[in-house]
């Protein structure tokens, strides 16, 4: 039980980053550059295993992790909470079309029905057109990168198991990727985030949350869960995030998702639950 915990703690700390990002009154890319250098600082003093296996290999995963992360970030800027989060969590889609490819993976029936269904969700998120608020400025735009986001997570993805099953004989770790991703992604946001105008104390304290706890912290429980939990209960529990992400910003700022996006949501978050349970992986992540 306190394994389980651990994941659902991580978990819900990853679902308040819409909310807080969205509480700030930085931009995106200042957002991004300063959240990524804290939480490549709390990462690294968190989980030691950060500090070493910096091979060529982590960096070449850093780079669609750092594209994510920005990704993620300027999304929540643009659209709503729940868009920008459901259409990350379409990563299995993109996954499951690089798993012949990358993984030697076959697709199975099973598969095709799951990828029907996020392809179904996709569509019915993206049909939820809105009007423009003073927390969501871009529905569309922020939409589009919220697609882009879940496309490059799916490498993040399958380029953390890559790292995490050569760990076991080499010396590459996927922690040293993540840090890396942190920090390339705030080299790549520095160019836009300068100069800063106009910040707020409230301002330095929501990226020092989002670095140190909603990320950094949130790995740390993470970590610790996924070393004595199978596959399929890590996948569920992580479910989580998605789930309570457009809460926080509806209880918090007022927010409320587009019923096609909610529907949209749904169908995806779904989908993931009933391919996670028919799945026949019994090993720890």
């Amino acid at each position: 039980m306190r394994v389980r915990l651990y994941i659902m703690i991580g978990a819900l700390l990853f679902s308040t980053g819409g909310v807080a990002i969205k509480s700030a009154t930085l931009t995106g890319w200042q957002l991004s550059c300063f959240r990524s250098f804290a939480a490549a600082l709390a990462i690294m003093v968190f989980l030691p295993a950060a500090r070493r296996g910096w091979t060529w290999r982590a960096i070449v995963v850093a780079i669609p992790y750092a594209a994510t992360f920005t990704l993620f970030t300027l999304a929540n800027r643009y659209t709503t909470a729940a868009n920008a989060i459901y259409l990350q969590a379409t990563a299995p889609l993109y996954v499951l079309l690089w798993g012949p490819l990358l993984l030697r993976e076959r697709i199975s029936a099973r598969d095709i029905g799951f990828m029907i269904a996020l392809l179904g969700g996709l569509v019915l998120i993206f049909s939820s057109a809105r009007e423009a608020t003073a927390i969501a400025t871009d529905p569309r735009l922020g939409d589009s990168l919220g697609l882009a986001a879940g496309f490059t997570w799916s490498f993040t993805v399958v380029g953390l198991r890559w790292l995490a099953v050569r760990a076991v004989d080499h010396d590459d770790t996927p922690e040293a990727a993540i840090v890396a991703g942190c920090l390339v992604a705030t080299m790549v946001a520095a160019p836009f985030a300068f100069p800063v105008e106009d910040s707020m104390p409230s301002d330095w304290l929501i990226v020092a949350y989002l670095g140190i706890f909603q990320i950094g912290l949130a790995y740390v429980f993470i970590a610790r869960g996924v070393r004595e939990l199978r596959a399929i209960e890590v996948s569920l529990l992580l479910l989580v995030e998605p789930v309570f992400s457009p809460i926080w910003t509806w209880m918090l700022l007022g927010e409320i998702p587009a019923a096609l996006a909610i529907a949209g949501g749904g169908l995806v978050l779904g989908a993931t639950a009933i391919h996670a349970l028919g799945s026949r992986d019994v090993r720890p992540v």
